[in-house]
């Protein structure tokens, strides 16, 4: 017994004429969500709200550290002075990492002023460099 076909399914190109016509990509408007916001079946916006498409950025797995460079603090001293974090001694300067709002103290750059620094971490860069200069590093709890 043969089984019956529409006219569509015989020509192989199930409504949509040549069989390139409905090939690729390009007939869906891209990969995704492209072209989506053209089509008939797009999301209206509600009101007060925006539409966006896609993902929203990604989420880091490492935790949020707030560090600073040997180098910043060499370079940027004074200006901790005026705020109120670092103290001018007749040594040099003594700089505290928690009143300027930095957790860990990390070893870019060098230190060329004499700088008594206390924080709560030191990176193993940091504190040989520290050493190096002939100042010790002061681990505050």
């Amino acid at each position: 017994m043969t089984k019956r076909r529409s006219k569509k399914n015989k020509s192989g190109s199930h409504g949509h004429g040549s069989s390139k016509k409905n090939r690729g990509a390009g007939s869906k408007g891209g990969r995704g969500n492209a072209g989506r916001g053209k089509k008939a079946k797009h999301h209206k916006m509600q009101s007060g709200e925006v539409h966006e498409l896609g993902e929203k950025g990604f989420n880091s797995r490492k935790s949020e550290q707030d560090g600073i460079n040997l180098r910043d603090i060499d370079q940027r001293i004074d200006d901790f002075v005026e705020e109120g974090s670092a103290e001018e001694t007749e040594d040099g300067y003594v700089f505290h990492a928690s009143d300027a709002g930095y957790e860990k103290v990390l070893g870019k750059g060098q230190l060329r002023k004499d700088i008594e620094i206390h924080a709560e971490d030191f990176s193993s860069t940091a504190e040989e460099k520290l050493k190096e200069a002939g100042v010790e590093p002061v681990i505050e709890d």
